[in-house]
């Protein structure tokens, strides 16, 4: 298709819809196809998941896998710019600890741009992605009362040594594991989902890294967005509060029944693009029956994975009745020993800023040719009251 081709006419029904399905640039990261799932530059995500966290942040920055050589510079890489500047968590010592913990992930962003920021889009993008596990490790640490902060020892590896600086007092042996596939998952998903836009939005005005990812991870913490998780997991233990055996099927669906005759909803179903079981869920219910198959909120996740879905499947107007990445991903972590799910956003944007940073860079450094994009401004139509 020439680019002077017309891609899409915009009607007053596309106005006031959230900009659904309304191409604006360009994507170098990732695609989601509607029947085949997520794709990380060319790869399916399915593919991509036991990866090494780092090989996918390579592939997510440069386009193509790396070779061994490449990967043994590129973590040479991270751990030269995995230091946070020790004033970033004496200063989130003195915050309150009342609110979500996302408002101290946008405080920390903040701190790292007020001390490290070189207003240079490559290199501090590579510092955000190098410094965040310490930085999460440190919410986490401070805000649950776990203990004082751990020292980062970034040669252990990415998510090695984030686990390592976590270390939750409940963790089983297959934190770490978890960790890693998590990560790959979240770490990108397009470019349109409200966070990366919102982010490339705000450096369109030629902010930094840091703001733009400040702006984007604002945008993450709403519950239609990164908070979903969540409010998966409590849905599930909700529903534990009724349906004693998970794994009986007549429970289960009784419990669906009631809880649609009272107007309510399933939550963890449903995508904006894709028509089928969303790939990042199929690969966490593979896990789960590896390191939680006993364990009673993960076979709730099952149950509603089968049910849930026949159910919705019976509905008018439902195009999308399969779970989503959210449905199972809070089961699995609060199986590992990550218990408290007002964290999970955290642990979302800590993944989905390697894959923001990432576009940033292209839309900044690379569109146009080089010369960037444009600063974003849409066209409002006024619908006041004439005078």
């Amino acid at each position: 298709m020439a680019d002077s081709e017309v891609l899409f006419t915009i009607t007053k029904d596309n106005l006031e819809t959230g900009l659904r399905g309304v191409p604006v640039g360009y994507c170098t990261t990732s695609n989601v196809d509607p029947l085949l799932g997520l794709f990380y530059s060319g790869y399916p995500i399915d593919k991509l998941a036991y990866n090494q966290p780092e090989e996918v942040i390579y592939l997510l920055f440069n386009g193509e896998m790396p070779n061994p050589e490449q990967l043994a510079d590129f973590k040479k890489q991270l751990i030269a710019h995995s230091k946070l500047h020790p004033g970033v968590i004496a200063n989130l010592k003195t915050l309150p600890k009342e609110g979500h913990p996302m408002k101290w992930f946008l405080h920390g962003l903040n701190l790292m741009g007020m001390y490290s920021g070189e207003d240079d889009y490559v290199k501090d993008g590579m510092n955000v992605v190098a410094q965040l596990p310490e930085l999460v490790a440190a919410i986490y640490r401070i805000r649950s009362g776990w203990g004082d902060t751990i020292a980062s020892n970034p040669e252990l590896g990415y998510i090695e040594n984030f686990v390592a600086m976590l270390n939750p007092p409940n963790a089983t042996k297959d934190l770490l594991l978890l960790m890693k596939v998590f990560n790959v998952l979240h770490y990108d998903h397009s470019g349109g989902n409200l966070s990366t836009f919102v982010g490339k939005a705000v450096a369109s005005g030629l902010e930094d890294m840091y703001g733009s990812l400040m702006g984007a991870m604002a945008a993450l913490a709403g519950p239609l967005h990164g908070m979903a998780n969540q409010e998966c997991l409590r849905f599930l233990k909700t529903a534990l509060e009724t349906v004693n055996d998970p794994t009986n099927d007549d429970e289960v669906n009784k419990y669906i029944d009631d809880l649609f005759a009272q107007g309510k909803k399933l939550f963890g179903f449903g995508h904006a693009v894709l028509r089928v079981e969303d790939p990042r869920a199929t690969v966490q219910y593979d896990l789960g029956e590896k390191i939680a198959p006993d364990n009673k909120i993960f076979r709730m996740a099952v149950a509603m994975r089968k049910l849930g879905t026949e159910f919705l499947k019976k509905q008018p107007k439902v195009s999308s009745p399969y779970p989503n990445v959210d449905a199972v991903s809070g089961s699995l972590l609060t199986s590992v020993g990550l218990t408290d799910e007002n964290y999970y956003t955290v642990l979302f944007g800590m993944s989905r800023c390697v894959g923001i940073a990432a576009q940033i860079i292209y839309e900044r450094r690379d569109a146009r040719g080089g010369k960037g994009t444009p600063i974003i401004r849409p066209k409002y139509l006024y619908s006041g009251p004439k005078r």
